[in-house]
């Protein structure tokens, strides 16, 4: 049994993303410039699945909430869309992508397996590998230790504007 490369990921992911969007909202995406490095992120609804086995890491999508809303609105075919409604929605896009990396790898490659969608909102900030984080001061934010990329996607009518983030 070989390893995946990173490159691998990448454009399973990459792919993933856009099918996902073309298959559920009939919404043809375009990724941007993959950035190779992690930002912090701040975003109104992220939804975060793990994944675990031989490879281990997350995979993240970010959307602000005129994204968010237009996703729930066309996913869940409904007019006004309530919070618990857009965190479904995300949540469900997000554990879609990452069942088409497990999917694809999962006999190829060993193990591969999927935590549950989490959702949340706010400040995703990244920590120096070998740093400590002082855990007062009551800021609402999490941090991620891990090394990855972010890929922007965008539909042509820039209704969908979304990042999805690889942690590998």
């Amino acid at each position: 049994m070989s390893a995946i490369t990173f490159e691998e990921i990448m454009f399973t992911i990459m792919s993933a993303t856009q099918d996902t969007f073309k298959n559920y909202l009939s919404v043809d995406i375009f990724a941007g410039k993959v950035e190779r490095k992690v930002d912090p992120v701040d975003s109104d609804v992220v939804g975060i699945v793990g994944v675990a086995g031989d490879r281990v890491g997350y995979i993240i999508l970010a959307a602000e909430s005129t994204a968010a809303v237009t996703i729930a609105k066309e996913l869940l075919m409904i007019d006004e869309p309530d919070e618990e409604s857009i965190r479904d929605a995300i949540g469900e896009l997000t554990n879609n992508i990452a069942g088409v990396f497990k999917t694809k790898y999962h006999e190829q490659y060993g193990n591969v397996a999927l935590g549950l969608p989490l959702i949340v909102s706010g400040m995703l900030r990244t920590v120096a590998e070998g740093t400590s984080q002082d855990q007062s001061g009551g800021s609402s934010s999490m941090n991620v230790q891990c090394k990855g990329v972010t890929i922007p996607f965008m539909s042509l009518d820039g209704k969908f504007a979304l990042r999805v983030m690889v942690y590998m």
